[in-house]
């Protein structure tokens, strides 16, 4: 299920303007570019950055996302009918051939249940076409990320317009092994209103993840640096093989 910053319907609607900066999805967006994709599934679609980016430039995207309200917010967007928006998972995606698959802005971690993290790949393997790849990030567990999920690190005031003053900060909950838990909580000025959004992310090390696309299926390419955050992310490039040898 998706967290609450991402189905309530208010926190959905602003959910870009309290996070405005997307430099994380250059890379995905050259990559679309390099590799020649023209058929790009993106899992997690939120409120459709990416997926309209890569819309804009002529690509064919399908955008999965199990928070009703996100994709709401990117039904309301221009250029939103170039986009095919489905409501859920990677583990409930109609027939697709697509080039490219991505699961951008550390989605990965939100999947804990291995499990579902293991039917989460074999989804995703089964929308590409043979030799299709699925690029995706997670946060390195060595640099202890959750570190600074604390208000004095994450307290911000946005202006959102035509809704008025929102304060939001993070605090943590819990770190039990590679799992943690936070608390995002907002603040509109305008009415008082008080809104919570608890995650809990799991945290891979490069070794598992690795282990478990193989297991899944597929040939891992590629371990990069995320070159907006170098040192803090892997960025795994994996290929579904041409041949089932």
């Amino acid at each position: 299920m998706a967290d609450e910053c991402f189905r309530h319907p208010r926190l959905a609607a602003v959910y870009d303007a309290l996070d405005p900066d997307r430099a994380d999805l250059e890379p995905y967006l050259r990559m679309a570019e390099e590799s020649g994709a023209r058929r790009v599934l993106d899992i997690g679609c939120g409120t459709g950055v990416f997926a309209l980016s890569l819309a804009e430039r002529g690509v064919e995207v399908v955008g999965a996302d199990p928070a009703a309200a996100s994709l709401d917010v990117a039904r309301g967007k221009p250029g939103s009918e170039r986009v095919r928006w489905i409501h859920g998972d990677a583990t409930t995606l109609p027939p697709l051939t697509a080039d490219l698959a991505t699961m951008t802005g550390n989605a990965a971690q939100a999947v804990v249940d291995p499990e579902d993290w293991r039917r989460t790949l074999r989804g995703a393997r089964e929308a590409l076409r043979p030799g299709g790849r699925f690029v995706f990030e997670t946060r390195i567990p060595a640099r202890r990320a959750w570190e600074e999920w604390n208000r004095g690190a994450t307290h911000t005031v946005t202006h959102v317009p035509g809704v008025g003053a929102v304060d939001s900060w993070a605090d943590l909950l819990d770190v039990s092994g590679p799992l943690v838990t936070f608390r995002w909580t907002y603040v509109f000025a305008a009415d008082g209103q008080v809104l919570t959004s608890d995650s809990t992310l799991r945290f891979r090390e490069r070794e598992e993840v690795e282990a478990e696309l193989v297991a899944q299926g597929y040939a891992v390419e590629d371990v990069r640096d995320a070159p907006d955050r170098p040192g803090r992310e892997f960025v795994f490039v994996a290929r579904r093989p041409r041949t089932a040898g």
